[in-house]
């Protein structure tokens, strides 16, 4: 994975790090850089993790990182900003805090940058073994998987993907609104997620019928629901009979009650146990697991 858009010494910074462990970067210009490893926050120094305030890596220009991410070309990035972050290579996703300049509903661009979130993606497979042992062993069943930011919800969905996708006799479409979960190219790269369909970059209640007639498909697995119309689209897939996996950002069981799921797994820790519940908020029994999915082997 590139983060070539960083400035050079926080490039060399990371270079003594596993960046395995490395989920994301803060910087907040004039202030130190802060980054999540291990699932702790740390202070970056010139030669990894710094205790000493000497050491610390200070952020700058923020403008110029933001200009470098997005090759000098922010304005094409101007629809994800209305969300408040972009998406750029390898599904890099880069939150921007500072003065945001409008039209009407419309950002047309960034200016005064303060802050920038850089957030890491990776690739774990069999992360979500137990999910799918548990939950899938016969068929796929509607699921929600649901944590506060930076517990691996995107991750879970891409190890799941690959399991899925290994039945031929399944059709799954993989929705990508933000392109984080494929992170593909232009040239179709990214992420392996298995022999599936991948439509992205475009919100869920706009296209997710057009592709659920074009594509047909069994299995709908998408990202982060945001809004009562991503609700809506969700609803219209279940009533077309088509089982849908997707990831919240919204952690209260009694929301979470009227979202139409037939079971919800909460991320507590990256690397964790994932918990899984019925509708209800049952926790589901672990003697229920059993390994058995079709003739699939798991974490293969």
């Amino acid at each position: 994975m590139s983060l070539s858009f960083l400035p050079e010494e926080i490039n060399r910074a990371l270079a003594h790090l596993n960046f395995n462990f490395v989920t994301e970067l803060r910087l907040r210009r004039g202030q130190p850089v802060i980054i999540g490893y291990k699932g702790e926050y740390e202070y970056l120094g010139a030669c990894g993790l710094s205790s000493s305030a000497a050491d610390r890596i200070i952020s700058g220009d923020l403008t110029s990182v933001l200009s470098a991410a997005t090759g000098g070309s922010v304005y094409n990035y101007t629809e994800q900003m209305k969300n408040g972050f972009i998406t750029v290579g390898h599904g890099v996703r880069i939150g921007i805090a500072g003065e945001y300049v409008t039209e009407g509903s419309y950002v047309t661009a960034v200016k005064c940058v303060t802050s920038l979130n850089v957030r890491i993606p990776h690739d774990v497979v069999g992360c979500a073994d137990k999910i799918c042992r548990t939950l899938y062993k016969k068929s796929p069943q509607s699921t929600l998987i649901f944590s506060k930011p930076g517990l691996g919800k995107t991750t879970m969905l891409r190890d799941i993907s690959r399991t899925l996708s290994r039945k031929k006799n399944i059709n799954l479409l993989v929705f990508d609104e933000r392109n984080e979960i494929a992170a593909m190219d232009s040239f179709g790269d990214g992420f392996d997620l298995g022999a599936v369909d991948v439509v992205r970059s475009f919100g869920k209640i706009g296209a997710l019928p057009s592709a659920i007639r074009a594509m047909k498909p069994d299995v709908i697995l998408t990202d982060e629901l945001y809004g009562e119309n991503d609700l809506k689209a969700v609803k219209y897939a279940a009533d077309c009979g088509i089982c849908v996996i997707a990831s919240s950002h919204v952690t209260d069981k009694e929301i979470l009650k009227t979202f139409p799921f037939e079971y919800f797994v909460k991320l507590t820790s990256i690397g964790g146990t994932p918990e899984i519940y019925d509708k209800n908020f049952i926790a589901y029994c672990d003697g229920c697991v059993d390994d058995a999915f079709g003739s699939v082997p798991f974490g293969g």
